[in-house]
């Protein structure tokens, strides 16, 4: 049996062999002022760790502290405590998961426990997976050297500290909705600065999940920004955007983001003449007509859709007509020579050209190939009828079929009794340009996508000809221009891939706009809710993404190479996403981000 004395030796003993472990270890434990009040700390690395990508455990008490996209900060340990002392920035890309403190969440013993009533339920703690942004050194974010050493304590970023790193602010700006996963934090887009608006954005989603909202919201804050904003709208929906929200849960989700139900004001509706527009009083609105002299004769054919011989016979017609104009002293005129020689027809056409006058000289070629008298019906050419014969019999064509075939397309534009009407004004592009103007271009009443994408494409080269000179002008007086974005609506309609394969030119045109107006504070706005009818010239040419909900994996793949920066996790969601949920893209904000987009404040015929 021991004594006491033989006791205390032994405990003695044990005393100095566990100091002299402690010693050798590194001595007494003391904590790390870096750990102080950590959210979590970094786990080993796995076989299955991939680059970039961090385990963080979290105690149970601390799991509520971290969400789904929260960013954090990774601060290693001080040399003196066995750290490198780097820091580094990362977000949260999955989780919070929660495990079982000791074993495996699938072990056999606890499936037996949670199926028997969870009785014996072990205690547990959180885990999420993190993606690294980069690392901190002076006060400035790197390209990560090195991977966070394990047991390294890990901080969530306050909601100040959370919306400077993402870059969310912009003052002047549009804002968005809010960002999910961060803690009332609102998402905005600049509009004094080039990176978001002047380089285009594409609205993509199927129907019904919040496009149309978010398009509403963003013509009511560019127009609180003293943005130009024209709106190409081929239903109508957006006629009555100059009158408050009806909608009852509209008006509850505006009372929730403490956002005031209102009309957008400097609302003006244009319809075609002979056309009836949506809008109703006290909008106010007025008709236009098309001028078929600014239309590029390029555009034209793609848009009418000649083949090889009809192009061949239009441009002889055209050609022929240009000379008929000048003999006839139409165009150009004295001491218009070389404002003549300036034309470029690829962008725009020939002044004095009507599509009346057109069809006149083309019906007069295809009359002198087979042998019939002339007989035009322009008043015009008929006074003139001698004058202008040799130029009529100079042309060497041949093949009825293809004129026949050629003025048959020519009058179907013609029966639509849209371009050169008398007293009607063409597009009022100088207006449309003036800060805080929003102009609705309501194609509703036109049964004809042709006719639409001659409107579009008129459209589009007047707005960039008025822009031009406002940008030439602003520079003089060292000023910037006001900033002007046209929001295309069924964008495919336009631009699809089957059609720009077809009209090569109205897309080098558009092309051209998109290049310019980059420069020039002239932005496009591409909405569509077919995204996989858009070619990937036309994706090329934007550079801010607001993703709705998109259920087809082979669009989700084709944007996957069009749009950078945007993590698997919300590519994973993207075709589960809630109706006014987005994931934007921009090079305004440090990473893309999910969020819940505003309500609209204004009405809407149908809400998409």
């Amino acid at each position: 049996m021991e004594t006491k004395d033989q006791n205390n030796t032994t405990g003695e003993a044990i005393h100095d062999l566990l100091d002299k472990e402690i010693q050798e270890n590194g001595g007494e434990w003391k904590e790390d002022p870096n750990c102080i009040n950590a959210d979590g700390m970094t786990m080993f690395d796995m076989p299955s760790s991939k680059d970039n990508l961090i385990t963080v455990l979290l105690p149970k008490k601390n799991i509520r502290n971290i969400g789904a996209h929260s960013l954090v900060e990774i601060r290693s340990r001080t040399t003196e405590n066995g750290g490198d002392g780097r820091t580094y920035r990362a977000i949260v890309v999955a989780g919070p998961f929660h495990e079982p403190d000791g074993i495996r969440a699938d072990a056999p013993m606890m499936i037996s426990t949670t199926i028997n009533g969870a009785i014996f339920m072990p205690n547990f703690h959180g885990k999420v997976q993190v993606e690294l942004l980069g690392e901190i050194k002076n006060g400035m974010m790197m390209p990560p050297r090195f991977r966070p050493l394990p047991n390294s304590p890990v901080f969530v970023l306050s909601k100040e500290e959370t919306a400077k790193a993402l870059k969310v602010a912009a003052n002047p700006g549009v804002t968005l909705g809010m960002a999910i996963g961060h803690d009332d934090i609102e998402v905005q887009i600049p509009t004094d600065k080039k990176t978001v608006l002047p380089r285009h954005i594409g609205i993509l989603g199927t129907t019904g999940g919040g496009k149309s909202t978010t398009v509403s919201g963003m013509m009511t804050q560019l127009q609180q920004n003293e943005v130009g904003t024209i709106v190409i709208d081929t239903e109508g929906e957006y006629t009555h955007v100059d009158k408050s929200t009806q909608d009852e849960n509209m008006k509850k989700l505006l009372v929730n983001r403490g956002i005031q139900e209102a009309g957008i004001e400097n609302v003006k509706v244009l319809h075609m003449v002979g056309r009836e527009t949506r809008a109703a009083a006290p909008t106010p609105t007025d008709t236009f007509t098309l001028k078929f002299s600014s239309l590029s004769p390029y555009a034209a054919s793609n848009i009418l859709g000649l083949n090889e011989a009809q192009f061949g016979r239009f441009l002889k017609a055209y050609d022929t007509t240009k000379l008929i104009l000048r003999d006839l002293k139409v165009f150009p005129q004295k001491g218009q020579e070389q404002e003549a020689l300036e034309i470029d027809e690829f962008e725009t056409g020939w002044p004095g050209i009507t599509l009346s006058l057109l069809i006149d000289v083309a019906g007069m070629i295809m009359d002198n190939l087979m042998g019939n008298p002339l007989n035009p019906f322009n008043y015009q050419l008929k006074q003139n009828l001698s004058q202008i014969t040799p130029r009529i019999q100079s042309v060497q064509t041949s093949h009825e079929i293809s004129w026949g075939a050629l003025l048959s397309k020519l009058w179907q534009l013609h029966r639509a009794k849209v371009f050169d009407i008398s007293g009607a004004n063409e597009l009022p592009f100088q207006e449309m340009i003036k800060p805080g103007q929003v102009t609705i271009v309501d194609l509703s009443d036109s049964d004809s996508t042709v006719i639409n994408n001659i409107v579009i494409a008129n459209l589009l080269r007047g707005v960039q000809r008025v822009q031009e000179d406002a940008y030439e002008a602003a520079v003089k007086l060292e000023k910037s221009p006001t900033p002007v974005s046209i929001i295309i609506e069924e964008a495919h309609e336009f631009l699809s891939r089957e059609k720009i394969g077809k009209m090569s030119n109205l897309f080098e045109q558009v092309a051209k706009i998109a290049r310019r107006g980059r420069k020039r504070w002239l932005g496009l706005i591409f909405v569509t809710q077919l995204p996989q009818h858009l070619p990937d010239e036309v994706l090329g040419l934007i550079n801010s993404f607001m993703l709705h909900k998109i259920s087809d994996s082979n669009v989700i793949s084709r944007l996957k190479r069009s749009i950078g920066g945007v993590d698997d996790g919300l590519w994973n969601r993207l075709p589960n996403l809630a109706p006014g949920q987005a994931i934007v893209s921009t090079p305004s904000l440090a990473r893309s981000l999910l969020v819940a987009m505003d309500p609209s404040p204004c009405k809407l015929l149908m809400v998409d």
